[in-house]
C-alpha cells in the first residue's frame, strides 16, 4: 500500500477531529542551505498548521464534547499546552493546565500569556519538583467543573504519534528522494517518534535526527522508541501487514539542551540569528536548538515545529 493509501486507511479508521490544513509545505531553503553548510536543506512546515503539537491533538481531542474537561501538563511557555487549550474551547471541551515554571523569553512570554487566556484553570507549581502536586490539584479543579481526561505532558501518546505519522507520510509527494536526514527538536517523543514510524514504512534509509531539547529523563532514545513501538502495534491492529521490526527504529539523539529546558543555549541563539536572517522564524526553546544540528553536507529536511500564537 503506498503512502497516501495508508494514510486515508488511518484517516478513516481513527475519525479524528479536522484542526489543521494538511498537507503542510515542505519550502526548499537553497539560500539557507548554504549558510548551514548542508548539501541541500528543505523546511517542513508544521509552523503554518498551528504547530506540530495540532497533528497529535486531532487524534487526543476526537471524541471530545461539552462537558469533557482536558487535563495536561508543561511548562509556562509550552506550545502543547496552549495548542490544547485553544483547540479543545474550539470543540466546546474545557481545559485545565498544571505548568511548572520557564526561563523567561520574549517567545515563552508570548506564549504563556496566551496559554493563561485561553485555558480554563491554570495551576502553577513553583518548580518541576513540585509539579506533580500541582497536577493533583488540577485534577481536582477539573472534577469539579466536568468529567477530566488526562492527555500526557507534550501529547506524548500512541494515537497522537499517529498524526506525526501522517504528516511523514506526505513527504513522498513533496521531494523527489529521500532525504540523507531529518532534524527535529525532542521533547516529549511524540513528533520523532511519528517521523521514526514513517521513515521505515516508506523503506527510506533516511536518519531521524532528534535534537534533545529537555532533560534527559524525558528526552531520550528509550522512551522515543517505545513510543515508536507502541503506535506499531496500534497500527498492527488495523492492517495486519504494518509490521515494522524493532531494528528500523534507529533514531539519534543529538544533545542539545545547553543550560536546560527553555534556556536559550549559545548554539542555538547563532542559529536563530542565522535562520532570521533568511525569513525563518525559530523559537530558542526548540527550533533553534534543533536548527543548530542541522549536519553539513547532507540533504536534510528540518521539521519547524513551533507556533507563534
Amino acid at each position: 500500500m503506498d503512502a497516501a493509501a495508508f494514510a486515508s486507511k488511518i484517516r478513516s479508521a481513527f475519525a479524528q477531529c479536522s484542526l489543521g490544513a494538511w498537507p503542510t509545505p515542505l519550502d526548499a531553503a537553497p539560500a539557507l542551505a548554504r549558510a548551514t553548510g548542508a548539501a541541500a536543506l528543505w523546511l517542513k512546515r508544521e509552523d503554518l498548521a498551528g504547530g506540530n503539537k495540532v497533528r497529535g491533538l486531532e487524534f487526543l481531542l476526537a471524541d471530545a464534547h461539552p462537558g469533557t474537561v482536558f487535563v495536561t501538563v508543561g511548562g509556562t511557555g509550552s506550545s502543547h499546552c496552549l495548542a490544547t487549550a485553544i483547540h479543545a474551547r474550539r470543540l466546546g471541551a474545557r481545559i485545565v493546565l498544571a505548568q511548572f515554571p520557564q526561563p523567561a523569553t520574549d517567545a515563552s512570554r508570548v506564549v504563556a500569556e496566551a496559554t493563561t487566556r485561553a485555558a480554563d484553570i491554570v495551576v502553577h507549581a513553583r518548580s518541576q519538583l513540585t509539579l506533580p502536586w500541582a497536577v493533583l490539584r488540577a485534577l481536582v479543579h477539573a472534577r469539579r467543573l466536568g468529567a477530566p481526561r488526562w492527555i500526557p505532558g507534550g501529547g506524548a501518546h500512541p494515537r497522537a504519534v499517529v498524526g506525526h505519522l501522517l504528516a511523514t507520510l506526505e513527504l513522498p509527494a513533496q521531494i523527489d528522494e529521500s532525504p540523507d536526514a531529518i532534524v527535529v527538536p525532542l521533547g516529549t517523543g511524540g513528533t520523532a517518534a511519528g517521523i521514526l514510524l514513517g521513515v521505515a514504512y516508506l523503506g527510506w534509509p533516511t536518519r531521524v535526527v532528534a535534537v534533545r531539547v529537555a532533560p534527559r529523563f524525558v528526552a531520550n532514545r528509550w522512551r522515543t522508541n517505545r513510543l515508536a513501538r507502541r503506535t506499531a502495534r496500534l497500527l498492527e491492529a488495523l492492517d495486519p501487514q504494518f509490521r515494522i521490526p524493532r531494528s528500523a527504529f534507529r533514531v539519534e539523539v543529538v544533545d542539545g539542551l545547553g543550560a536546560g529546558y527553555g534556556a536559550p543555549s549559545p548554539a542555538g541563539e547563532r542559529a536563530r540569528l542565522v535562520a532570521a536572517g533568511h525569513g525563518l522564524r525559530l523559537d530558542p526553546t526548540y527550533g533553534a536548538k534543533a536548527f543548530a544540528a542541522i549536519p553539513a553536507q547532507q540533504r536534510v529536511v528540518f521539521w519547524n515545529t513551533f507556533a507563534w500564537p
